[in-house]
């Protein structure tokens, strides 16, 4: 079956989605994030695109991309093909790292402009990983409050700031307002939920454990240290499996799981 054109947007401005193959993590290390926004830097030099909003997640990316001097489909494949040839350097893998092409969806109307940036930034929420949009560093959410960050210079904050208000102290309060506020009722692309098999389970344990410096999951000593405490509570927040499934996958007693969570609530 031939695959669907996408879309063309008459403001210029998209959501774009990049996911990990097979569900796979993109990031292990805070290092590769940088990494890739210094791509999205270095591709969008010239004109070749703006970008309005970001979030980097494990195993995903969410942009908001306005099309410049250079269409939609040759920034992204340059960006994930960029950051592909770095990733499996690093890592010494091959095949494929992102799943398919990318999916991207038109955006036209004012109100779901500022809904997407909201839903963007809110990811990290959903996914548990903070309790607020402003504790989660790898997204452009601090752009918008301030320029200072070296990070920020890549987004383009006049946009949505200028929804808001013309004042732009008042914009920004009013963005930060809206940023915490429950979403709407809009729908926008996202990870498909989809329960994961064992293998996979496993697989992303292992790619947790590298992201907390845990290079041996069947080390003991590893596990009374507090990095082996701190992997056990963010795969639970990531996956919801439950306490069994989790002890199969990390070869620890039930009790042990529990305890652990117990420190935090999650059992």
């Amino acid at each position: 079956m031939p695959r669907k054109s996408r879309v063309k947007s008459k403001s210029g401005y998209y959501h774009v989605m990049l996911r990990g193959n097979e569900k796979k993590n993109i990031f292990r290390s805070d290092e590769d994030k940088k990494r890739f926004i210094e791509i999205l830097a270095e591709k969008k030099l010239g004109g070749k695109f703006y970008l309005t909003a970001f979030c980097l997640m494990s195993n995903h990316v969410h942009l908001m991309i306005k099309e410049g001097n250079e269409d939609l489909s040759s920034s992204i494949k340059r960006i994930a093909g960029i950051y592909a040839s770095y990733f499996n350097k690093k890592y010494d893998r091959t095949g494929h790292l992102f799943q398919d092409r990318f999916r991207s969806e038109p955006v036209e109307d004012e109100s779901y402009v500022i809904a997407l940036v909201r839903y963007i930034h809110q990811n990290p929420v959903k996914a548990g990983l903070v309790k607020k949009v402003s504790d989660y560093k790898w997204s452009s959410y601090s752009c918008y409050l301030s320029d200072n960050d070296e990070m920020c210079q890549i987004v383009d904050t006049d946009l949505i700031l200028g929804i808001f208000s013309d004042d732009k102290k008042k914009a920004i309060e009013q963005f930060k307002k809206y940023m915490e506020q429950t979403e709407g009722t809009e729908v926008f692309i996202d990870i498909e939920e989809e329960k994961m098999s064992t293998e996979e389970a496993k697989e992303l344990f292992k790619e947790m454990a590298m992201e907390f410096g845990i290079k041996d999951i069947e080390n003991l000593e590893i596990k009374k240290r507090k990095e082996w405490h701190d992997l056990i509570k963010k795969y639970r927040e990531k996956t919801g499996l439950s306490i069994k499934d989790i002890a199969s996958i990390a070869g620890v007693t039930r009790y042990s799981i529990h305890k652990i969570l117990k420190e935090k609530g999650k059992a």
